[in-house]
């Protein structure tokens, strides 16, 4: 029996079509730039504001990823003395992880700010300003109106320093050093430095107003009254003394130190040597 030739077609093309190929789908691939990070870090706790992640890096699976670029263990060391001649034992490196101070580390901190050979050497540097600019003119010229500036000038930092890092804080039970930030954009650390006048963390390790820095060095700027001349005992000005004192002196120096290692490290090239 024959079939008809259509037939035969029919089925020969029935046998040799094959179904069209349907591909997979490309997998997707984040678009540059795009960030790979959590929005938490390594402890659940949110990154801080601006942080580019400079320290802590995570693949696509978000665990934690090598980094060539990373920063050493040095990174953000501080020094006891910045250049060896600016003391600066308030200052706590980044991440480290410190024990509420003592009553007595308190007091060693003060005394090692007021006495340290650094602090002598920083003194002479210091009153060379108001010296220059004849900021006192009782004082008068020559040596011994150096003299006058520079005694004055020892006496405010070690009675600011005792204040603000010794007695108040003893009293407050607050903690007076500067805790590094050292990560986030510079703006960020920049406002953290200088507002740390304002917040401190207390002996259980939690923000507070900074009593320490506000009320010492309110203190210090009324007991010079006693040895500075007569008219400069207003009201207005040991005032200004006091705002000099936090407001430009400690907050801006709160900023210096914030940055020092990274001026050390990548504008003096002193690797190794930032935490000496």
């Amino acid at each position: 029996m024959f079939l008809p030739a259509s037939t035969l077609l029919g089925q020969s093309n029935a046998t040799t079509t094959t179904p069209p190929q349907v591909s997979a789908p490309a997998p997707q691939t984040p678009q540059p730039g795009a960030s790979d990070r959590p929005k938490t870090g390594p402890n659940g706790q949110p990154l801080l504001p601006g942080n580019p992640g400079d320290r802590v890096r995570y693949d696509s699976q978000h665990k934690l990823a090598q980094d060539q670029n990373a920063p050493p263990p040095s990174y953000g060391q501080q020094p006891k003395r910045i250049m060896g001649w600016i003391p600066n034992y308030r200052a706590v490196s980044v991440d480290a992880k410190l024990a509420p101070p003592s009553m007595r580390e308190k007091f060693r901190i003060a005394y090692e700010n007021s006495f340290d050979y650094s602090a002598f050497i920083f003194n002479a540097v210091d009153v060379e300003f108001p010296y220059i600019e004849k900021s006192y003119p009782e004082f008068g010229n020559g040596w011994s109106a150096y003299g006058q500036y520079y005694w004055h000038g020892f006496v405010d930092k070690a009675i600011g320093n005792y204040m603000t890092d010794a007695f108040v804080p003893t009293l407050t039970h607050e903690d007076s050093r500067y805790y590094t930030l050292g990560r986030g954009h510079w703006y960020v650390r920049a406002i953290y430095a200088y507002t740390r006048v304002l917040i401190t963390p207390n002996d259980s390790g939690q923000n507070t107003f900074n009593f320490s820095e506000i009320v010492g060095k309110g203190a210090a700027a009324g007991l010079g009254n006693l040895y500075y001349p007569a008219r400069y005992a207003t009201w207005t000005k040991t005032g200004q003394r006091w705002l000099v004192q936090v407001a430009i002196r400690d907050g801006g120096f709160n900023v210096f130190r914030e940055f020092w290692p990274d001026i050390a490290t990548h504008i003096l090239h002193q690797h190794g040597q930032v935490g000496q």
